[in-house]
């Protein structure tokens, strides 16, 4: 599921430049040389086996909003078991191939995953319920706005964002707008629920921010591996509170559960994750857009679902904007799919 972060800081004369008296001290991504940056950050062009993959990707992504709005069982449970078996998938890994890694672990390198894990839980009971009070193409188009909220959090550190990137905010501000204004008319439950979706953004940017600073320290299934099981006991701890069961249900959530985790959490972001060394991030993060319109298709196809048709051009501008930021900001962080 995981993409690996672009961190460092330069070093030499660069890293010993004084700066000026006044200047806002720069995000730390800000640090990486242009070079660098660029490199890590180039369009590469996908060769016929990633392009393959990166479909397979998208189709096992896009299926996530669908399916879980067809479970019956609470939302908690779908996100608890679904944590827990991603937990779970990736312990051989890390006991196996990336065993050395834990050698020599502290406390302190565990803490940036285990705000990561509380991060995504908040993501997940936020995200999950507004598939049912809105529709999946609003839900799935306004969750994706992570990017956007990574870039402004960059921002506030001190980073200087390029024009392109605010022309992407507005256009992405400008269809959340227009998703709100067309679910006004439909419901306030819709309006709540784009509400929800929005704030399941902001909590996998807080989500992936964490992440990245884990990722300096951590393999990657060791830092899943945490930030997994930390999400799913902080759901199960939520669950308790708020008296979900987290078993019991008839065999149809299972297998719906089941699949949400193969073809999303599994699948999906796993391909993701195997392409990225060789496409490159940027190339990643775009392709995960095409959830949105992927998603809104097996929508209409397993649940007849039609969204209004004033709300398709918000859509189109959110993806829009979100696209303009991930191509122009070259963020730091790690990039992946909020769903």
């Amino acid at each position: 599921m995981h993409g690996d972060g672009v961190g460092g800081q330069g070093g030499g004369r660069d890293g010993a430049r004084r700066r000026r008296p006044g200047r806002a001290r720069p995000h730390p991504g800000a640090l990486l040389t242009a070079d660098t940056t660029a490199a890590a950050w180039a369009l590469h062009r996908p060769g016929p086996r990633d392009v393959g993959l990166l479909s397979l990707a998208v189709v096992g992504v896009s299926l996530s909003a669908p399916l879980t709005t067809m479970v019956a069982a609470p939302m908690l449970a779908l996100a608890f078991w679904r944590n827990a078996a991603g937990a779970a998938a990736l312990v051989p890994v890390l006991l196996t191939r990336e065993r050395a890694t834990l050698t020599g672990l502290r406390w302190r390198d565990l803490r940036s995953s285990v705000v990561a894990g509380l991060f995504l839980a908040a993501h997940f009971a936020a995200w999950l319920p507004s598939l049912s009070m809105t529709t999946v193409a609003a839900s799935t188009a306004l969750v994706t706005t992570t990017p956007i909220w990574t870039a402004l959090a960059a921002r506030i550190s001190g980073v200087r964002l390029p024009t392109a990137v605010w022309w992407g905010l507005v256009l992405a501000v400008a269809g959340v707008a227009l998703i709100a204004g067309v679910d006004v008319a439909v419901s306030l439950r819709a309006l709540a629920g784009d509400g929800l979706a929005l704030l399941g953004a902001v909590c996998a940017g807080g989500y992936v921010l964490a992440g990245a600073r884990a990722r300096q320290r951590l393999a990657t299934s060791a830092y899943a591996v945490v930030a997994y099981s930390v999400c799913a006991l902080a759901i199960a701890a939520s669950a308790v509170v708020v008296d979900a069961p987290l078993a019991g249900f008839e065999a149809r959530d299972w297998w719906l559960i089941a699949a949400i985790t193969v073809s999303a959490q599994l699948f999906g972001h796993t391909l993701l994750n195997l392409v990225l060394s060789s496409v490159g991030p940027t190339a990643v993060s775009l392709a995960v857009l095409l959830e949105v319109p992927g998603a809104l298709l097996f929508a209409l196809v397993l649940l007849g679902q039609v969204p209004p048709l004033l709300a398709l051009p918000g859509v189109v501008l959110v993806v829009v904007g979100v696209a303009l930021v991930v191509r122009a900001s070259r963020p730091t962080t790690l990039v992946e799919p909020a769903t």
